[in-house]
């Protein structure tokens, strides 16, 4: 089974400052992984060159079989997705546009399928006739979800997407997406260390250079590399601290 994505010796830098150095990465096909690290080691950028927003100073990456870019399977959520909440529009339409192919022609009996199917996946369809100005954090961040899945993507990217959902639904929100790993790979950018660790396959930790990537068990001696301080760690529990305090 071919990889969702390759990387070998991936560099990227801005001027003379070096944002990413010597990254290798390989994300298999149905993996849910956690892409973690302090702010500014690189995790969005490294997102954008995988979707081919940006092309690397030197290195090799592969995605879904192709060029970054030229893969149309791609699902997408950046860190801030913009909008007008007083736009008078529906759940479902913001659902259709992710069938970008039809923007300009209409949409068929396929795409508005493809639209309810992904309202279904994060449990949002009996909200789809709704006006997204009447919508919770949480439950717009699953709308723009679903926008991203209608496009039936063999890989998922998510930047923080728990940023703006609140505590008490963020287990519930994990959940969903660990679900969604049957069909496709999913790749998310977060903080949540303690919590996050209890639903994705895998780690990476991100701060210039790859300093883990493999199962939660065995990340713990490359996070405390990467954040520089010791981490404790649990796999399986509620929102805690886990960075501890400089001795």
């Amino acid at each position: 089974m071919a990889n969702a994505v390759n990387m070998e010796g991936v560099y990227y830098k801005l001027k003379d400052h070096y944002i990413l150095e010597d990254v290798n990465l390989t994300i298999k096909k149905n993996d849910f992984m956690a892409l973690i690290g302090p702010n500014g080691g690189g995790k969005t950028t490294l997102l954008k060159l995988i979707l081919g927003l940006l092309n690397p100073y030197k290195g090799n990456i592969e995605v879904l079989g192709m060029a970054p870019g030229k893969s149309k399977n791609i699902g997408y959520l950046p860190q801030k997705s913009s909008y007008q909440s007083n736009f008078p529009i529906s759940v479902l339409e913001v659902v259709l546009m992710g069938r970008y192919k039809q923007l300009l022609k209409g949409y068929n009996k396929e795409d508005r399928k493809s639209a309810l199917d992904s309202l279904k996946k994060v449990e949002m369809l009996h909200l789809k006739n709704e006006q997204i100005e009447k919508l919770s954090g949480g439950q717009l961040q699953r709308v723009f979800i679903a926008r991203a899945l209608s496009r039936n993507p063999e890989l998922l990217l998510l930047d923080e997407p728990t940023a703006s959902i609140d505590p008490h639904f963020q287990g519930k929100f994990y959940e969903i997406l660990s679900k969604l790993r049957k069909k496709m790979a999913v790749v998310m950018v977060s903080h949540d260390i303690g919590v996050v660790s209890s639903y994705v396959d895998s780690i990476a930790c991100l701060n210039q250079k790859i300093y883990c990537h493999g199962p939660v068990e065995e990340s713990i001696e490359g996070l405390e590399k990467a954040y520089k301080c010791p981490i404790d760690l649990i796999a399986h529990g509620f929102p805690h601290r886990v960075l501890r305090e400089h001795e």
